[in-house]
């Protein structure tokens, strides 16, 4: 019982739905790309090159360092993630995995339900 109340204090934002330029997270719907991390939601996630993501894009993802960080890059998978940036971040002790944004949501949920410190990185369209 203790472990389900621990979890379930961790597990602040779980997202409920997702479809193509639209999400629901605990009870709230966005319609921005954004960046989820346990304790706070970080709505209108700018990138500077649109559809190609940058190391300044995810300065708040490095000041505070999840574990994992989840990419969804976008509902067809058309944002670019370059492998410097993925190799950057894991040098950085972030292990990083990058998904098309539907399969993105359900591996952020299924981490954050098993405690990891997690974060994701959303691009709802494209």
């Amino acid at each position: 019982m203790y472990d389900d109340c621990l979890v379930s204090i961790m597990v602040r934002y779980i997202v409920e739905e997702y479809s193509f330029g639209r999400i629901k997270i605990s009870g709230k719907t966005y319609y921005s790309d954004l960046i989820v991390f346990p304790d706070e939601i970080m709505p209108n996630w700018w990138r500077r090159e649109g559809h190609n993501l940058c190391m300044e894009d995810l300065g708040e993802v490095i000041k505070r360092k999840p574990e994992i960080l989840v990419i969804g890059n976008g509902y067809s998978g058309i944002m670019r993630v370059p492998k410097e940036v993925v190799d950057r971040l894991k040098d950085m002790g972030i292990e990083v995995i990058v998904k098309n944004t539907r399969d993105a949501v359900n591996e952020y949920n299924r981490l954050a339900k098993e405690g990891k410190r997690v974060a994701a990185a959303l691009h709802l369209t494209c």
